[in-house]
């Protein structure tokens, strides 16, 4: 889990099965507060990369299907 777009691919698998469990447990607001902390963090380790190299941001999002 080293390099930063393994650890976004990580993430973003984490808060898909994440989301999925809030939609049946609507009033489970421990794992909410940690889905949006997932969030933040996967959102500063995408700016990382979109800082670092704007082509390999643009290919990472594309793969893991974020952002439209």
């Amino acid at each position: 889990t080293g390099s930063v777009e393994v650890q976004v691919a990580m993430l973003s698998e984490r808060i898909s099965k994440l989301s999925d469990h809030l939609q049946g447990n609507i009033h489970d607001y421990a794992s909410r507060q940690g889905l949006l902390k997932m969030i933040g963090k996967r959102k500063r380790l995408l700016s990382y990369i979109k800082d670092k190299n704007l082509q390999n941001y643009q290919d990472l999002i594309k793969k893991i299907g974020i952002r439209g």
